[in-house]
């Protein structure tokens, strides 16, 4: 498996990957399946503010991709970021989410985040759940029946990974840059 920056021509992939979540699940509480063209825009919009956005592939095929964009838009929020991390139904189970999400985790440690959220749709989500409490998340609370998707109520799992000492000591440096807010 091989875990690189997302590119255009990963575009396709995305969008079905995406598009699987969308349509058939509650991870994400969108509800139309965005082109490929929408894929591609919110990839180079996340790699443009200097963040990642990666893929899992298996033998030149994209499975799975993660990448970690702003929390929240307000200045003070700099130094933490919110992760997703979507799979390929045929490759669910197979590793390929803890290798994309693990190497964004590097790559944010790596930016100096001190904070990386994560906010899950559905509290029945055990798959992405368990993902990110292996990877050393911790659940902060859950949002109840604050969507509604398929004909019924869904919650979200808040989750959270400090990084870099968290808020054991002042940040260094000016943190992420967010839209200028």
């Amino acid at each position: 498996m091989i875990v690189r920056p997302a590119i255009e021509a990963d575009a396709a992939a995305l969008a079905a990957i995406y598009g699987d979540a969308v349509l058939h699940g509650f991870g994400t509480f969108e509800e139309v399946a965005p082109t490929g063209d929408d894929m591609d825009a919110r990839r180079r919009a996340v790699q443009d503010m200097g963040l990642p956005y990666l893929v899992a592939e298996v033998d030149g095929v994209v499975l799975g991709f993660a990448y970690a964009g702003p929390f929240r838009p307000r200045a003070a929020y700099r130094y933490t970021l919110e992760d997703s991390v979507y799979v390929s139904p045929e490759a669910k189970g197979k590793g390929v989410g803890r290798a994309v999400l693990s190497a964004v985790i590097e790559a944010c440690e790596a930016l100096g985040v001190r904070q990386l959220m994560a906010v899950i749709g559905d509290s029945g989500n055990s798959g992405s759940i368990g993902l990110h409490r292996s990877l050393g998340f911790e659940q902060t609370g859950i949002g109840r029946s604050v969507g509604f998707k398929h004909g019924r109520w869904v919650d979200i799992v808040h989750m959270q990974k400090p990084l870099n000492g968290g808020d054991g000591l002042p940040p260094e440096g000016g943190g992420v840059t967010l839209n200028g807010h």
